[in-house]
């Protein structure tokens, strides 16, 4: 069941970007975050008011609150980084490398985590990095 909310997750990803890029024509980059993260906010919100999950709110321990505002805070940096890549560049050059961090994800999960790398997992990992080479470098 995971994997369908990862692929819906990936679809929405990928309108965000074509979505994001026609937003921008002409707009401060930044500015343009500050907006989709108010969106995104109330979005976040009126779904955890609507289901009563708010009341999780007092379980949350000093740990998960650290761990969460320093995610927020690597999420914001994402998104102010990409869509100023967006301003500058294609969308069909910005979303694929901002996909290197797919590998990224895997490497830190393994050094982080102390997640296991399969044979499998490596190789589509040097694939991502190979194909963002690619992409970057791209006359």
């Amino acid at each position: 069941m995971w994997w369908i909310y990862a692929v819906l997750s990936a679809f929405f990803a990928s309108l965000t970007a074509i979505f994001a890029k026609i937003g921008i024509t002409g707009v401060n980059s930044n500015l343009a975050t500050a907006i989709r993260s108010v969106i995104i906010l109330l979005v976040a919100w009126g779904i955890v008011l609507a289901r009563s999950e708010y009341k999780g709110i007092p379980t949350l321990s000093r740990h998960n609150l650290i761990y969460l505002v320093v995610s927020g805070l690597t999420t914001g940096l994402s998104w102010i980084f990409y869509f100023k890549a967006l301003q500058m560049g294609k969308v069909t050059q910005v979303a694929p490398v901002d996909k290197l961090s797919i590998a990224l994800t895997i490497i830190l999960s393994v050094l982080f985590l102390g997640e296991s790398l399969t044979l499998k997992t490596a190789i589509g990992a040097l694939l991502i990095i190979t194909g963002t080479i690619v992409l970057i470098f791209e006359q």
